[in-house]
């Protein structure tokens, strides 16, 4: 819509003891007075809050804190961000960076875990040289470059289920690059157009007033010159470019990525292994990267945003973070997650977060792998069911990563959670509108909307929505399960996550391509039906899994 308006513009205008415990909240339905509430100002942290003592479909943490962890003391427990750069000086994280005691920066692989100077996780898309990359190929481009060769013989005979496969998930790739192509072209000129249009309106108000200036300001020059209609248009173009948040590190930025996408992300003849210097196609090919963190968190931005929502989550000091970088503006190499898992598990991660998704998966076998070794080391993995507003269950809608295989959905390990994203609001809008959902695809959901986090340079913010948010949530609920019941099992933390949370049957817009109207009831859009809550996940603790310590 702000591209539309833009553009429209430019076009016109040239409890305190385990005894006393409260019950679990019952699984119900919301009554009238929490339908018919109304948010016109979304508190700070609304996603700690209570439905019942906030009327805020939050997860209720200030209650769990409050009624039976005020008392108690959890043990540290490490969460994996398998995410973008982390900037790890942060005022608010520098306290929740987990620190590997066996390492030292001394060009030695101390602990002998096979990587170098790891003092606070691993740099998987940089080098020691500070080099990193910042833009690589999207899945469906490595894709096509693997199987061209192979696949774009007319005559080609298939020998096997696994050729037939292969060759539709290229032909889905093919058809894939060509549409993001042509976006990405229309894209491209629409930011120069967008650039061109202000420079202009700059320029020629620069003749009547200087270059700092206020919207009033330019309300003012309006005024002194009404029947100008070039000034006119230029002071429309300009307001509007100020109101929309247009500035020139936006414009710069935007036209920076439109370039890079053409340039890098679709371009079959980049090769976005350089820096690394290892060989993509071989997993045994570890030890690339670095322990050195890329320090352009403010490009890429989304690793520290993570890190903020899972250790928020922790007010006791709880969750160490443990930064994985394996992400940049494309698509995570498949030999990055599964190693970026294994580094987590390796070293000590109870919990791994990955706040991504994408449409194809050269090496799924690779990551299934690394996921049920997770499982095998009661680890639990929790991921981002990604923002498209998809049915998942569809099978042209499949995202990775996931804990099943092309050939079917039966799920390879029980320490996988899929995570959609809900809202501050009720009717009609407790899933957000941007969340995937689906009664197979999707586990649960959490508070992914306006969430209070750390932001890069040591600022603080709301994160924009997303099922990133939503995830790294259960992360950090996640977290503290193992933190005050560190002998639970992996299975019993996804049991607990997903069998306590709030089930709502209220009706909420799921629209489709041939049903713009269509409504689904909140309970049928995952597996579980319900919004995580950490208080009735904490009462099922005491009573179920209390274990000696």
């Amino acid at each position: 819509m702000k591209h539309l308006i833009l553009f429209l513009i430019i076009i016109s205008f040239g409890c305190s003891s385990n005894e006393n415990l409260s019950p679990i909240v019952k699984n119900r339905a919301i009554d009238s007075l929490l339908i018919n509430h109304k948010v016109n100002k979304t508190p700070k942290n609304w996603e700690f809050k209570d439905v019942i003592l906030d009327t805020l479909p939050g997860i209720s943490l200030y209650r769990a804190y409050d009624s039976i962890l005020n008392n108690k003391e959890g043990k540290p427990v490490i969460v994996a961000l398998i995410d973008m750069t982390v900037e790890i000086n942060h005022q608010g994280l520098k306290n929740n960076i987990w620190e590997n005691s066996d390492e030292k920066v001394n060009g030695l692989d101390d602990d002998d875990n096979g990587y170098v100077d790891d003092i606070n996780g691993w740099n998987f898309i940089g080098n020691n040289k500070g080099q990193n990359n910042e833009f690589v190929n999207y899945e469906y481009t490595r894709i096509i470059k693997k199987f061209n060769s192979k696949f774009k013989k007319s005559n080609y005979i298939f020998k096997s289920k696994l050729d037939s496969l292969e060759y539709q998930i290229y032909q889905k790739a093919l058809k894939k690059l060509n549409s993001r192509l042509k976006f990405a072209k229309e894209d491209l000129e629409y930011i120069n157009m967008v650039s061109n249009s202000k420079n202009d309106a700059e320029k020629l108000i620069a003749n009547y007033i200087n270059t700092s200036y206020t919207l009033e300001n330019l309300d003012s020059l309006k005024k002194v010159y009404p029947n100008n209609n070039k000034l006119q248009s230029a002071i429309l173009r300009k307001s509007n470019f100020i109101k929309y948040g247009y500035s020139n590190e936006y414009v710069n930025r935007y036209r920076l990525k439109a370039k890079e996408r053409i340039d890098k992300l679709l371009n079959l003849d980049y090769n976005d292994r350089i820096i690394q210097k290892d060989n993509p196609e071989n997993l045994n090919d570890y030890g690339y990267g670095s322990y050195k963190f890329n320090q352009n968190t403010t490009f890429l931005d989304h690793g520290t945003l993570m890190a903020g929502i899972i250790s928020k989550v922790g007010f006791k000091n709880e969750i160490k973070i443990m930064p994985l970088t394996i992400s940049a503006y494309g698509d995570e190499h498949d030999k990055d997650i599964a190693l970026a898992i294994r580094y987590a598990v390796d070293n000590g991660a109870k919990v791994i977060n990955m706040s991504f998704a994408k449409e194809f998966s050269l090496h799924l076998d690779w990551v299934l792998e690394a996921i049920e070794y997770a499982n095998t080391n009661n680890v639990l993995i929790v991921s981002a069911a990604a923002n498209d507003k998809y049915n998942l269950d569809l099978n042209e809608n499949s995202k990775f990563p996931n804990d099943h295989n092309n050939f079917n959905d039966i799920e390879v390990s029980n320490n996988f959670l899929n995570v959609g994203s809900s809202s501050y609001k009720f009717k009609n809008y407790l899933k957000s509108s941007f969340s995937n959902y689906g009664i197979k695809e999707v586990d649960v959901f959490a508070p992914g909307e306006k969430i209070y986090t750390t932001f890069p340079n040591n600022n603080f913010d709301v994160a924009y929505g997303g099922t990133s948010s939503a995830s790294a949530l259960i992360s950090g609920v996640a977290a503290l399960l193992y933190a005050y019941y560190p002998n639970i099992s992996v299975s019993q933390v996804k049991e607990i996550i997903m069998h306590t949370g709030l089930e709502f049957d209220v009706m909420v817009k799921t629209p489709t391509k041939k049903d713009k109207k269509k409504m689904t009831s909140f309970n049928k859009l995952s597996k579980s039906g319900k919004i995580v809550n950490i208080y009735n996940a904490i009462v099922s603790a005491e009573k179920k899994y209390i274990f000696k310590k």
